[in-house]
């Protein structure tokens, strides 16, 4: 260290340097005489710097430290001016988001109100359907009972007698009834399974209205619990990932037209509800009307036939009572007919006698002769009166007979007849009293 020659430094001015003032050329000139190092001064010399070298290291650091206060000073005031100017911008934009997000909730809670209604009138709506699927399956249960009623006369017509086993008006409109009920029942099951549909149509539609509105309920209480946070808030966290884009996030178009989609289609459903209930109303009020006026039909044909049975009954007993009579007179005919011809024997016997007795004169004395020729006509006299009674009796037997065959006939028509009568009367009549009321046939 003792032998190396120290180099002399630049020289520097501390007071320029921290003026900033541009500073001079301090090279050593090569015509100034520089200090000696020479050997006699080497056992004092140390590894120190110069006094230029001080120097110019004391300036070299106030120069360094004026230059970094000088762009301190310079970012300070860019630093003020960046935090006013972000201040502001930051204030601005956290107003202007609490101003969307109050505006987002009153939309939100406008669309979310609207649900509500529209979930409300489906669920009316539903209610109201339930009703009629109940007075439909009432009133289908109902009509159980008129075809009972129609199968039922059927049957028991088919039990009458004899000429009475007719295929009449009463029996055309029976099965017109039948006909008509099995018609009324089979629309009544195809309305029950449209109101079924409907039914099922209006809970998936109010399910789906009901998670738009619960999707919204959530959002609605996130966006106010957002809107609510500040910049005094305690419960504000960062989450550094929150902003950035979501793969399924929609746009706005895409939301609301999500949300007008589901109202559109439950205001179809709405539509459909009240048209069917319409359908239904007009469908129980037609079945019931045509059911009663063939009911009504139904009766009126059973009161004419009953009163053509009481009338032909009548008839037939007035004849019945008119052959019995005839019978009696006839009976009592033939007695006298018989009495007549019995009452002819003896005179017969007399004439016939008297002529056996004259035939036995002798000879000459049997001669024909006015007792003769009397006798004999007596006797062709009795003979023929006698077998024009006998003509008679044959006639008035046979009349006899004819009457008799006329008095079954009449006897067996007239308890067809009744039997007809308790069949359409007590029978067939008084079972149709059991008819539903109208109220019944409606549902209720």
């Amino acid at each position: 260290m003792s032998s190396e020659v120290l180099v002399s430094r630049p020289h520097y001015d501390s007071s320029a340097v921290a003026q900033g003032v541009q500073e001079r050329d301090l090279s050593v000139k090569p015509d100034v005489p520089q200090p000696s190092s020479g050997s006699a001064t080497a056992g004092y010399r140390s590894a120190k710097y110069g006094p230029a070298e001080w120097f110019s290291n004391y300036h070299s650091i106030l120069q360094q430290a004026g230059t970094e206060s000088h762009a301190a000073r310079s970012i300070q005031r860019e630093s003020k001016a960046l935090h006013q100017e972000t201040e502001a911008g930051t204030f601005k934009t956290q107003g202007e988001g609490t101003r969307l997000l109050g505006e987002r909730l009153l939309e939100i809670h406008s669309w979310k109100s609207e649900l509500q209604r529209y979930i409300e009138q489906l669920q009316a709506d539903t209610e109201s359907l339930l009703a009629l699927k109940t007075r439909l399956e009432k009133a289908l249960d109902a009509s159980e009972t008129p075809y009972a009623i129609s199968t039922d006369n059927l049957s028991c017509r088919a039990r009458r007698l004899g000429p009475d086993l007719v295929r009449d008006s009463v029996e055309e409109e029976l099965v017109k009834e039948v006909d008509l009920i099995r018609s009324v029942q089979a629309l009544l099951k195809r309305t029950t399974a449209q109101v079924v549909s409907q039914i099922k149509m209006n809970r998936e539609v109010k399910q789906t209205l009901e998670m738009d509105w619960s999707d919204k309920y959530q959002a609605y209480n996130f966006d106010d619990h957002s809107g609510r946070h500040s910049n005094m808030s305690t419960d504000t966290r960062h989450h550094p990932s929150s902003a950035t884009f979501q793969d399924q996030v929609c746009n706005c178009t895409s939301w609301t037209k999500f949300t007008q989609d589901n109202l559109n289609k439950a205001q179809q459903e709405e539509q459909t509800t009240h048209s069917l209930r319409l359908l239904v109303e007009q469908v129980l009020q037609d079945t019931t009307e045509d059911l009663e006026f063939q009911c009504s039909s139904v009766d009126r044909a059973f009161s004419r036939r009953v009163q053509e049975l009481i009338e032909a009954k009548t008839q037939m007993e007035t004849k019945l009572a008119q052959v019995l009579e005839q019978i009696g007179a006839q009976e009592r005919n033939i007695v006298l007919l018989q009495q007549a011809i019995h009452n002819k024997e003896a005179p017969l016997r007399v004439a016939q006698s008297r002529l056996y007795l004259r035939s036995l004169r002798p000879n000459m004395e049997l001669c024909r002769d006015q007792p003769q020729f009397s006798l004999e006509g007596e006797v062709r006299q009795i003979d023929a009166t006698v077998a024009a009674l006998q003509q008679q009796l044959s006639e008035a037997r046979r009349s006899l007979s004819h009457l008799e065959e006329s008095r079954i006939t009449l006897e067996k028509d007239i308890n067809c007849k009744t039997h007809s009568l308790f069949i359409e009367r007590d029978k067939c009549m008084t079972h149709r009293k059991r008819y539903p009321a109208a109220s019944k046939l409606l549902g209720y």
